[in-house]
Protein backbone atom coordinates (compact mmCIF):
# COMPACT_ATOMS: atom_id res chain seq x y z
CA UNK A 1 0.00 0.00 0.00
CA UNK A 2 1.25 3.31 -1.09
CA UNK A 3 1.04 6.05 1.37
CA UNK A 4 1.56 10.10 0.92
CA UNK A 5 5.56 11.11 1.60
CA UNK A 6 6.33 15.11 1.74
CA UNK A 7 8.89 16.83 0.57
CA UNK A 8 9.46 20.55 0.44
CA UNK A 9 11.59 22.38 -2.50
CA UNK A 10 12.52 25.90 -3.47
CA UNK A 11 11.71 26.71 -7.07
CA UNK A 12 12.70 29.95 -9.30
CA UNK A 13 10.80 31.34 -12.04
CA UNK A 14 9.86 34.69 -13.83
CA UNK A 15 11.70 37.45 -14.68
CA UNK A 16 12.57 38.71 -11.93
CA UNK A 17 14.01 35.28 -10.43
CA UNK A 18 12.01 35.50 -7.24
CA UNK A 19 12.01 31.69 -5.35
CA UNK A 20 8.77 30.12 -4.27
CA UNK A 21 8.42 27.16 -1.99
CA UNK A 22 6.44 23.83 -3.20
CA UNK A 23 5.68 21.02 -1.21
CA UNK A 24 5.31 17.73 -3.06
CA UNK A 25 3.51 14.72 -2.18
CA UNK A 26 5.19 11.92 -3.74
CA UNK A 27 4.24 7.58 -3.51
CA UNK A 28 6.01 6.45 -0.39
CA UNK A 29 5.99 3.12 1.39
CA UNK A 30 7.01 4.61 5.15
CA UNK A 31 4.44 5.24 7.75
CA UNK A 32 2.65 8.54 8.24
CA UNK A 33 2.11 10.66 10.82
CA UNK A 34 0.02 13.61 11.61
CA UNK A 35 2.03 17.17 10.09
CA UNK A 36 0.77 20.57 10.25
CA UNK A 37 0.18 22.38 7.17
CA UNK A 38 0.55 25.95 7.26
CA UNK A 39 -2.80 25.64 9.97
CA UNK A 40 -3.73 22.61 8.78
CA UNK A 41 -3.60 18.92 10.25
CA UNK A 42 -2.89 16.10 7.42
CA UNK A 43 -1.47 12.89 7.53
CA UNK A 44 1.84 12.62 5.93
CA UNK A 45 5.48 11.18 5.51
CA UNK A 46 7.86 13.85 5.62
CA UNK A 47 11.27 13.11 4.15
CA UNK A 48 10.13 9.06 3.35
CA UNK A 49 12.40 7.51 0.35
CA UNK A 50 9.94 7.68 -2.85
CA UNK A 51 8.30 4.28 -3.58
CA UNK A 52 10.04 2.31 -6.61
CA UNK A 53 8.45 3.43 -9.98
CA UNK A 54 7.90 6.42 -12.43
CA UNK A 55 4.47 8.00 -11.41
CA UNK A 56 2.67 10.83 -13.35
CA UNK A 57 3.14 14.36 -12.34
CA UNK A 58 0.00 16.49 -11.26
CA UNK A 59 0.97 20.35 -10.28
CA UNK A 60 -1.92 21.44 -8.38
CA UNK A 61 -2.83 25.13 -9.03
CA UNK A 62 -4.69 27.56 -5.25
CA UNK A 63 -6.90 30.00 -6.35
CA UNK A 64 -6.48 33.90 -6.20
CA UNK A 65 -4.84 35.12 -2.52
CA UNK A 66 -5.56 31.37 -1.03
CA UNK A 67 -3.22 28.47 0.17
CA UNK A 68 -2.34 25.47 -1.69
CA UNK A 69 -2.69 23.69 1.82
CA UNK A 70 -6.49 23.96 0.79
CA UNK A 71 -5.98 21.42 -1.52
CA UNK A 72 -3.60 18.82 1.30
CA UNK A 73 -6.50 16.26 0.96
CA UNK A 74 -6.79 16.10 -3.09
CA UNK A 75 -3.06 15.99 -3.05
CA UNK A 76 -2.26 13.15 -0.22
CA UNK A 77 -5.17 10.80 -1.88
CA UNK A 78 -3.46 11.66 -5.48
CA UNK A 79 0.21 10.44 -4.00
CA UNK A 80 -1.26 7.55 -2.64
CA UNK A 81 -3.17 6.46 -5.91
CA UNK A 82 0.33 6.78 -7.75
CA UNK A 83 1.32 10.21 -8.59
CA UNK A 84 3.76 13.27 -7.59
CA UNK A 85 1.78 16.53 -6.67
CA UNK A 86 3.31 19.28 -6.72
CA UNK A 87 1.59 22.30 -4.72
CA UNK A 88 3.26 25.71 -5.52
CA UNK A 89 2.63 28.91 -3.52
CA UNK A 90 2.06 31.16 -5.98
CA UNK A 91 4.28 34.33 -5.12
CA UNK A 92 2.48 37.58 -5.00
CA UNK A 93 -0.95 35.60 -5.14
CA UNK A 94 -1.14 33.68 -1.92
CA UNK A 95 -2.69 34.38 1.45
CA UNK A 96 0.26 36.30 3.08
CA UNK A 97 0.90 38.43 0.34
CA UNK A 98 -1.53 38.89 -2.53
CA UNK A 99 -0.05 42.20 -4.23
CA UNK A 100 0.02 41.25 -7.24
CA UNK A 101 -3.81 40.56 -7.08
CA UNK A 102 -5.93 41.88 -10.29
CA UNK A 103 -2.73 42.73 -12.38
CA UNK A 104 -1.79 41.45 -15.98
CA UNK A 105 1.66 40.53 -14.45
CA UNK A 106 0.34 37.53 -12.21
CA UNK A 107 -1.80 36.57 -15.52
CA UNK A 108 1.49 35.98 -17.35
CA UNK A 109 3.54 34.35 -14.15
CA UNK A 110 1.21 31.72 -13.23
CA UNK A 111 1.56 29.59 -16.16
CA UNK A 112 5.42 30.26 -16.19
CA UNK A 113 5.73 28.93 -12.66
CA UNK A 114 3.94 25.63 -13.27
CA UNK A 115 6.48 25.47 -15.94
CA UNK A 116 9.25 25.96 -13.60
CA UNK A 117 7.66 23.88 -11.31
CA UNK A 118 7.70 20.63 -13.52
CA UNK A 119 11.18 21.47 -15.10
CA UNK A 120 12.22 21.76 -11.22
CA UNK A 121 10.78 18.62 -10.25
CA UNK A 122 12.60 16.67 -13.94
CA UNK A 123 15.88 17.35 -12.55
CA UNK A 124 15.00 17.54 -8.56
CA UNK A 125 18.18 15.38 -7.16
CA UNK A 126 15.66 13.27 -4.70
CA UNK A 127 12.35 12.65 -6.99
CA UNK A 128 13.95 13.11 -10.60
CA UNK A 129 13.76 9.01 -10.63
CA UNK A 130 10.20 9.19 -9.45
CA UNK A 131 8.57 11.70 -12.05
CA UNK A 132 7.08 10.14 -15.46
CA UNK A 133 8.26 11.95 -18.45
CA UNK A 134 4.82 11.19 -20.19
CA UNK A 135 2.29 13.60 -19.92
CA UNK A 136 1.55 15.43 -16.29
CA UNK A 137 -1.89 17.11 -15.29
CA UNK A 138 -2.49 20.16 -14.25
CA UNK A 139 -5.87 20.81 -11.26
CA UNK A 140 -6.73 24.13 -10.52
CA UNK A 141 -9.12 26.32 -8.35
CA UNK A 142 -10.64 29.56 -9.40
CA UNK A 143 -7.82 31.33 -10.56
CA UNK A 144 -5.79 27.97 -10.94
CA UNK A 145 -8.15 27.14 -13.24
CA UNK A 146 -6.99 29.97 -15.72
CA UNK A 147 -3.98 28.97 -14.84
CA UNK A 148 -4.39 25.63 -16.03
CA UNK A 149 -5.51 26.26 -19.41
CA UNK A 150 -3.46 28.88 -19.80
CA UNK A 151 -0.32 26.61 -19.57
CA UNK A 152 -2.32 24.33 -21.91
CA UNK A 153 -2.21 26.31 -24.56
CA UNK A 154 -5.42 29.11 -24.01
CA UNK A 155 -3.98 32.75 -25.44
CA UNK A 156 -5.70 34.93 -22.80
CA UNK A 157 -6.51 38.92 -22.87
CA UNK A 158 -5.90 40.97 -19.96
CA UNK A 159 -8.24 43.61 -18.57
CA UNK A 160 -7.46 47.60 -18.80
CA UNK A 161 -8.13 47.82 -14.82
CA UNK A 162 -5.04 45.19 -14.90
CA UNK A 163 -2.45 46.70 -17.40
CA UNK A 164 -0.06 48.99 -16.82
CA UNK A 165 -1.58 51.62 -19.35
CA UNK A 166 -4.81 51.09 -18.86
CA UNK A 167 -5.56 49.21 -22.07
CA UNK A 168 -6.54 45.53 -22.68
CA UNK A 169 -3.52 43.42 -23.62
CA UNK A 170 -2.58 40.33 -24.91
CA UNK A 171 -1.30 37.97 -22.30
CA UNK A 172 2.29 36.69 -22.75
CA UNK A 173 2.03 33.05 -22.09
CA UNK A 174 4.13 29.98 -23.44
CA UNK A 175 2.22 26.73 -23.52
CA UNK A 176 4.05 23.68 -21.83
CA UNK A 177 3.36 20.72 -24.26
CA UNK A 178 4.09 18.23 -21.37
CA UNK A 179 0.82 19.25 -20.34
CA UNK A 180 -1.72 16.40 -20.97
CA UNK A 181 -4.45 16.57 -18.87
CA UNK A 182 -6.83 19.65 -17.06
CA UNK A 183 -8.99 19.43 -14.12
CA UNK A 184 -10.77 22.33 -13.38
CA UNK A 185 -12.76 23.57 -9.88
CA UNK A 186 -14.82 26.00 -10.39
CA UNK A 187 -12.63 27.83 -12.67
CA UNK A 188 -12.26 31.65 -13.31
CA UNK A 189 -12.30 32.41 -17.01
CA UNK A 190 -13.05 35.83 -18.04
CA UNK A 191 -9.50 36.38 -19.89
CA UNK A 192 -10.62 33.44 -22.72
CA UNK A 193 -13.98 35.35 -23.92
CA UNK A 194 -12.16 36.89 -27.05
CA UNK A 195 -13.17 34.71 -30.21
CA UNK A 196 -10.35 31.54 -30.51
CA UNK A 197 -8.36 32.31 -27.25
CA UNK A 198 -8.96 28.73 -26.00
CA UNK A 199 -8.57 27.29 -29.53
CA UNK A 200 -5.42 26.06 -29.31
CA UNK A 201 -6.16 24.11 -25.74
CA UNK A 202 -7.02 20.30 -27.04
CA UNK A 203 -6.02 18.28 -23.88
CA UNK A 204 -8.85 16.40 -22.16
CA UNK A 205 -10.44 18.17 -19.41
CA UNK A 206 -12.35 17.10 -16.24
CA UNK A 207 -14.61 20.30 -15.25
CA UNK A 208 -16.61 20.58 -12.07
CA UNK A 209 -18.72 23.68 -11.50
CA UNK A 210 -21.26 24.12 -8.78
CA UNK A 211 -24.77 25.62 -8.90
CA UNK A 212 -24.37 27.78 -6.00
CA UNK A 213 -20.95 29.20 -7.10
CA UNK A 214 -21.08 33.24 -6.48
CA UNK A 215 -18.24 33.80 -7.80
CA UNK A 216 -17.52 31.84 -11.12
CA UNK A 217 -21.12 31.38 -12.02
CA UNK A 218 -22.09 29.29 -14.80
CA UNK A 219 -20.63 31.09 -17.42
CA UNK A 220 -17.20 30.64 -16.40
CA UNK A 221 -17.65 26.93 -17.51
CA UNK A 222 -19.37 27.52 -20.62
CA UNK A 223 -16.56 29.62 -21.31
CA UNK A 224 -14.77 26.55 -21.76
CA UNK A 225 -16.81 24.20 -23.01
CA UNK A 226 -17.69 26.67 -26.07
CA UNK A 227 -14.54 27.21 -26.74
CA UNK A 228 -11.46 24.72 -26.44
CA UNK A 229 -11.08 22.64 -29.98
CA UNK A 230 -13.43 19.40 -29.38
CA UNK A 231 -15.89 20.14 -26.86
CA UNK A 232 -16.08 16.63 -26.70
CA UNK A 233 -12.89 16.20 -24.92
CA UNK A 234 -14.42 18.01 -21.63
CA UNK A 235 -16.27 15.91 -19.16
CA UNK A 236 -18.20 19.12 -17.47
CA UNK A 237 -19.95 18.11 -14.20
CA UNK A 238 -22.57 20.49 -12.36
CA UNK A 239 -22.49 19.88 -8.79
CA UNK A 240 -25.69 20.78 -7.07
CA UNK A 241 -25.51 22.63 -4.22
CA UNK A 242 -21.94 23.41 -4.14
CA UNK A 243 -20.34 26.93 -3.93
CA UNK A 244 -16.87 28.54 -5.24
CA UNK A 245 -15.18 27.40 -2.18
CA UNK A 246 -16.56 23.12 -1.95
CA UNK A 247 -13.95 22.11 -3.80
CA UNK A 248 -11.57 22.78 -1.25
CA UNK A 249 -10.33 20.65 1.63
CA UNK A 250 -12.95 20.57 4.49
CA UNK A 251 -11.28 22.83 7.11
CA UNK A 252 -10.92 22.00 10.72
CA UNK A 253 -13.54 22.42 12.82
CA UNK A 254 -11.79 25.09 15.08
CA UNK A 255 -10.90 27.24 11.48
CA UNK A 256 -14.17 26.80 10.48
CA UNK A 257 -15.88 30.70 10.34
CA UNK A 258 -14.45 32.94 7.57
CA UNK A 259 -15.96 32.08 3.68
CA UNK A 260 -13.80 29.39 2.15
CA UNK A 261 -14.71 27.31 5.24
CA UNK A 262 -18.37 27.42 4.82
CA UNK A 263 -20.12 26.01 2.10
CA UNK A 264 -24.06 26.89 0.88
CA UNK A 265 -26.43 25.58 3.46
CA UNK A 266 -27.41 22.00 2.78
CA UNK A 267 -24.14 20.91 1.55
CA UNK A 268 -22.06 18.18 2.99
CA UNK A 269 -18.49 19.06 1.96
CA UNK A 270 -17.27 16.04 3.83
CA UNK A 271 -19.13 13.98 1.58
CA UNK A 272 -18.37 15.44 -1.22
CA UNK A 273 -14.85 15.90 -1.05
CA UNK A 274 -14.68 11.62 -0.40
CA UNK A 275 -16.29 11.52 -4.06
CA UNK A 276 -14.33 14.67 -5.74
CA UNK A 277 -10.62 13.08 -4.90
CA UNK A 278 -11.46 9.57 -6.34
CA UNK A 279 -13.33 11.20 -9.72
CA UNK A 280 -10.01 13.40 -10.14
CA UNK A 281 -7.83 10.46 -9.25
CA UNK A 282 -10.01 8.22 -11.79
CA UNK A 283 -9.84 11.19 -14.90
CA UNK A 284 -5.91 11.52 -14.11
CA UNK A 285 -5.61 7.66 -14.32
CA UNK A 286 -7.46 7.43 -17.64
CA UNK A 287 -5.57 10.58 -19.07
CA UNK A 288 -2.20 9.94 -18.14
CA UNK A 289 -1.28 6.26 -17.08
CA UNK A 290 -1.45 4.63 -20.58
CA UNK A 291 1.17 7.36 -21.46
CA UNK A 292 3.53 6.25 -18.79
CA UNK A 293 2.95 2.22 -19.71
CA UNK A 294 3.20 3.04 -23.23
CA UNK A 295 6.62 4.85 -22.66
Amino acid sequence: MLTAGLREIEVVAGPTGEPFPVWVLYPATAAEREVVLGRYPASLAPGAAPAAGRFPLVVLSHGTGSSPFLHRVLAAHLARSGFVVALPRHPGNHRDDDSLAGTAQILADRPRQVTAVVDALETDDVLDASVSRDGVGVVGHSLGGYTGLAVAGGRPTAFAPETPDGRPAPVPVTPDERVRALVLLAPATPWFRAPGSLGHVRVPVLLLSGTEDEYTGAWHAGIVVDGVADPARVDHRVVAGAGHFSFLSPFPADLVGPPPSVDPPGFDRAAFSERLVGDVAAFLDRELRPQVRSG
